[in-house]
């Protein structure tokens, strides 16, 4: 029993150690692939291509980094990657059989993008809980939105905000405006179901209420929480 102890702390502290060196390298380096991406390209069955192209916060425009935020995660730039609330709502909906809601802030979504995988299970959230920490210790809120529009999926192969960008529009992230920044923020609970150029009713109401919540958010600014 002590030898398994002591194999299962040392696994645990080497666990931890590797996975604060892989949150520092991310910290300057950008995200060439993501374990989502390796998981789509094995069950494709077909020909896929992932599409995905790295661009800094200063080429992606203020429209789509606000409507995102707007429709992700409103307290993104206030709290520490949790919000309490949130996921107090989440709960209670899913327990009163409302449409099942997760609750995660961007911070968390992010974390789980980059270094873990899609499947719900009580031990991923545990990774994913430890990782949110560690990025919201070692990164900086504009890092984290960063790091977030250039790894989310968003269509059949398509990560990041940029390749969004151009598939729907033919344009960059650079140069959204506030309607296509909008109609992209739109399709984030399923953007391999539902299309930036959709007219469903669905979209169409989701687009209004991300709209509304732009108007009232205020000025935007990522500088409230530095490191």
């Amino acid at each position: 029993m002590k030898r398994i102890f002591k194999f299962l702390l040392k696994t645990i502290l080497c666990f931890a150690l590797l996975s604060v060196v892989w949150v520092l390298v991310y910290k300057f380096v950008q995200v060439p692939y993501t374990p989502l991406m390796a998981i789509r390209y094995f069950e494709a069955e077909n020909s896929y291509e992932t599409k995905h192209q790295w661009k800094s916060i200063d080429e992606i425009s203020e429209e789509i980094q606000l409507a995102v935020i707007c429709s992700e995660d409103q307290n993104f730039i206030y709290h520490n990657g949790f919000d309490v609330k949130a996921i107090k709502k989440a709960y209670k909906d899913n327990q009163t059989g409302r449409q099942i809601r997760g609750g995660s802030t961007i911070s968390q979504q992010t974390a789980k993008n980059v270094f873990l995988w899609p499947q719900r299970s009580w031990f991923r959230k545990g990774l994913e809980t430890w990782f949110t920490f560690l990025i919201e210790s070692f990164w900086s809120k504009e890092r984290i939105l960063e790091v977030y529009l250039n790894s989310i999926e968003m269509g059949n192969g398509i990560f990041g905000i940029e390749e969004a960008a151009r598939y729907w529009f033919n344009r960059s992230a650079k140069n959204l405006n506030r309607e296509e920044a909008v109609s992209i923020a739109a399709i984030l609970p399923n953007p391999r179901k539902y299309k930036a150029i959709s007219v469903s009713v669905y979209i169409n109401i989701r687009k209004t209420w991300i709209k509304e919540q732009m108007r009232n958010y205020g000025t935007f600014t990522l500088n409230v929480k530095t490191k």
